[in-house]
């Protein structure tokens, strides 16, 4: 994999979870940062792993994933550019309960929890960004648990690809990732998955080329969706 010169203090001041922070207090976040390159299937940490820290994705992507007994895999999330992973477990002081895995070549940013908890001690604004952050993300998580709930597979689908709200007739949606890794995402078997995209299709609803979908008729998603 290609090496990118990067500069973490430059990074970090950049997010938004950092962004109320002064040069020398990002210096002090970044001296307890350290980069890490993970190629294309690699794993980042696997379940039980001791949690020191969390990470940043400086690019490419990751999955979180929880696995049964009978072997069989579940996407939690999917994790991109400029996101974040291993926070909640970092504060619980436990051990990771899901396992990341690398979907694509990717640039890790690991800040040390070492380094966190001093932060929070120096600024109090500090600690309500992590809360900020780590409740956005339950919020997306119920809301994914309330989908799957309550939500047909084939509304689930059409959700994912309208998720865009700027999204327009004509548009082209690009899968980020393989269709079985989107249909374990929506709580879907791959089979299913397909099927409703064949389904879409044969209503002159979406094309598709592979993991290129371009929308035909949005009007008539949004109405088959209910």
């Amino acid at each position: 994999m290609q090496k990118v010169k990067f500069a973490p203090q430059t990074f970090l001041a950049r997010m938004p979870l950092f962004d109320a922070m002064s040069p020398e207090e990002l210096a002090v976040i970044a001296a307890g940062a350290t980069e890490r390159h993970v190629d294309r299937g690699g794993v980042i940490f696997q379940r039980g792993d001791p949690c020191m820290g969390f990470h940043l994705v400086i690019y490419g992507q990751v999955k979180l994933t929880a696995g049964s007994a009978s072997g069989a895999e579940k996407i939690i999330e999917l994790i991109g550019p400029g996101q974040s992973f291993g926070e909640a477990i970092m504060f619980m002081e436990k051990p990771y309960f899901v396992s990341a895995t690398a979907l694509v070549d990717t640039l890790l940013l690991h800040v040390t929890s070492a380094a966190v908890f001093a932060g929070i001690e120096r600024d109090p604004r500090f600690a309500r960004k992590m809360l900020a952050g780590l409740s956005r993300r339950m919020h997306g998580l119920v809301g994914d648990l309330a989908s799957y709930a309550l939500r047909s597979g084939t509304q689930r689908v059409i959700g994912f690809l309208l998720q865009d709200e700027a999204i327009g007739e004509g548009a082209e949606v690009t899968l980020p990732v393989s269709k079985a890794v989107v249909a374990s995402r929506l709580n879907l078997t791959p089979e299913h998955f397909s099927r409703i995209l064949a389904d879409l299709s044969a209503h002159g609803l979406i094309s598709v080329q592979g993991r290129h979908v371009t929308i035909l008729a949005i009007d008539g998603l949004r109405e088959y969706a209910g």
